[in-house]
């Protein structure tokens, strides 16, 4: 074998170590610290720069503690409901997803919790194979890194809202003027109704889609047992 090619051969295999050990090691450390920024909040200033049209973002860490139990619960069944028992990936609502798109229908999203996680905190949102492939990686690190609970923490401080709001406390008091702690079912099963579309749909002023979206979910989050769905994370 030509020496370059053992020369390139040994680069790339020292660059491939790196990259495991500082992705191993950057979701250890957000498996304790605060978390204040996500590479999606990166990526929305970043866009407001080029477009001349600047952006604040708001987003405050709280604690699992300070998070309403009703907002946990909304988003789980609005987004994932299966939370509790994969292992980052459900392929049943994979497997329905590809259904659905081979018989005529949409295409149907089948991001778990885990994986909006991972590709919020650490990546961006364009949608390309080197992406997803990068997602899978990080979604793979945390869920056997983290616990459950801190999954669904670090998603609900860091998941996007509004344009420039991030996470729950900013999204409570953009919307209804009440802190994350505060949110009653309506609020939180609002909130939770827009996270398809949150740049252009709106928990405080909800629409009609909005409006049966949040009842579908307050009724999924009766059929979970409310709060008590929480102690199987």
């Amino acid at each position: 074998m030509p020496r370059w090619v053992r020369r390139t051969a040994r680069v790339l295999g020292f660059a491939l170590v790196g990259w495991v050990g500082l992705s191993v090691l950057l979701v250890l450390m957000f498996r304790v610290v605060p978390v204040f920024g996500s590479m999606v909040m990166v990526e929305r200033k970043l866009e407001s720069w080029a477009s001349g049209e600047s952006i604040d973002i708001d987003q405050q860490w709280r604690p699992w503690a300070e998070l309403s139990d009703n907002a946990k619960v909304a988003v789980i069944a609005a987004e994932d409901q299966r939370f509790p028992e994969h292992h980052g990936f459900d392929f049943h609502q994979i497997r329905q997803a590809i259904e659905s798109s081979l018989n005529g229908g949409g295409l149907r999203g089948a991001s778990t919790i885990s994986q909006q996680t991972a590709k919020n905190l650490f990546l961006w949102t364009g949608r390309n194979w080197l992406r997803k492939g990068l997602e899978a990686w990080f979604t793979l690190l945390i869920e056997t890194l983290w616990p459950k609970q801190r999954i669904l923490e670090v998603y609900l401080n860091i998941v996007e809202w509004d344009r420039g709001v991030f996470g729950l406390e900013a999204a409570a008091q953009h919307y209804f003027g009440v802190s994350a702690a505060r949110l009653n079912v309506d609020q939180a099963s609002r909130l939770a109704a827009i996270l398809p579309n949150p740049r252009e749909w709106s928990a405080s002023r909800p629409g009609p889609h909005t409006q049966r979206r949040s009842a579908w979910i307050r009724g999924q989050m009766r059929n979970l047992g409310g709060s008590a769905y929480l102690d199987r994370l």
